[in-house]
């Protein structure tokens, strides 16, 4: 399996041996995670795999029980007044007043940055503007779209211009309009320098916007890479459709020739279909046709099929990215960055 990159040279998020408990529950078991600088970095794994627990850890909002974290060069739990200076946090819900405009809700936010009046006024509508909520500033929140609601969440998280964002799935629940929209923000903030940490149990969420990805279960990273070295990790698959039901043991016999892993294919019989592992990257479909073409057999359809990372996801974890666990031990996440900075349990309160 994928390690975590052993030189924490440029990594903006470092954490080391994390453990976390919650009464008799170990929320996190020896975390180790390195995320380097101006990428999207994903957090993948199913319900009560600890995701939540290791952003609260980072973003300030509790403390470990043992091992050492460092965001933005400071540490957590010693200079953590530091660390939130440089962060922004998106969490599961969005953490706006409805009875409030959008402008007003950013301009809130922007005095519990402290700020300053005049400059709140201007960050608020600056913002507004580049991220396409001009239309609806001075509209109420509570009229707002699913969409528009997360949109504005997470743009009030970008009040202070973060070093290092946070994003706890923050597409849950929305249509994929809205989730594309989401998706260009984040886009556009780590072209501009942003790191971005990202939890998701959409693997095509981690697919589209990740550089890295790191797989945690039980509250540690049990797998990591690029999606592409993740995906490589279970290999791939050569699909044939035979054309005639009788020709399916020729079928198997001339693709698993092609097998360098000794692994044996598999027919489906009722759907004319053999498929066999393979390392796709030591096959060309013309290799395939040509070991058909040898045996004499004909078939309707031939394929070299990559893994997905919902694949690679159920092989490393045991378990569907849509299983919920009920007995979830993590707190919710703090709905946004704002609650950093008035944790009464902090070094530090907005005024």
């Amino acid at each position: 399996m994928g390690t975590q990159p052993s030189d924490t040279a440029g990594a903006v998020v470092v954490a080391e041996n994390v453990h976390k408990r919650f009464g008799q529950t170990r929320a996190l078991a020896g975390l180790d995670l390195t995320v380097p600088a101006g990428t999207v970095y994903g957090l993948l794994g199913p319900n009560g795999a600890g995701k939540s627990t290791a952003v609260r850890v980072f973003a300030t909002l509790t403390r470990p029980d043992e091992g050492r974290v460092t965001v933005a060069g400071h540490d957590v739990v010693r200079e953590s007044a530091a660390v939130r200076r440089k962060i922004g946090l998106a969490g599961q819900h969005a953490a706006l007043d409805e009875q409030l405009t959008g402008r007003e809700n950013l301009r809130i936010f922007g005095r519990l940055f402290r700020l300053g009046s005049a400059r709140a006024r201007s960050r608020a509508d600056e913002l507004l503007e580049r991220f396409h909520l001009g239309h609806a500033a001075d509209r109420l929140v509570k009229t707002y779209s699913g969409g528009m609601r997360r949109r504005l969440d997470l743009i009030s998280s970008l009040i202070i211009s973060p070093t290092v964002l946070f994003l706890d799935e923050p597409t849950t629940g929305l249509d994929p309009r809205s989730r594309n929209e989401i998706w260009d923000t984040v886009r556009e903030l780590v072209a501009e320098g942003t790191t971005v940490l990202l939890t998701t149990q959409y693997l095509d969420e981690a697919d589209q916007l990740a550089q890295r990805i790191a797989v945690i279960d039980t509250g540690k990273v049990i797998a990591s890479g690029t999606p592409a070295e993740l995906k490589a990790q279970i290999g791939g698959r050569i699909d044939v459709v035979a054309a005639d039901s009788a020709d399916l043991t020729e079928v198997a016999r001339a693709l698993a020739v092609l097998a360098d892993t000794g692994a044996q294919p598999d027919i489906d019989a009722d759907r004319k279909l053999v498929s066999l592992p393979v390392d796709i990257d030591s096959l060309t479909l013309p290799d395939v046709v040509r070991q058909l073409d040898q045996a004499g057999v004909k078939a309707v359809d031939v394929g070299i099929r990559r893994p997905t990372l919902d694949e690679v996801f159920l092989t490393l974890t045991g378990k569907p990215t849509t299983e919920v666990d009920v007995a979830a031990t993590e707190p919710a996440t703090a709905p946004s960055v704002m609650s950093s900075s008035t944790d009464p349990a902090t070094e530090e309160t907005a005024r």
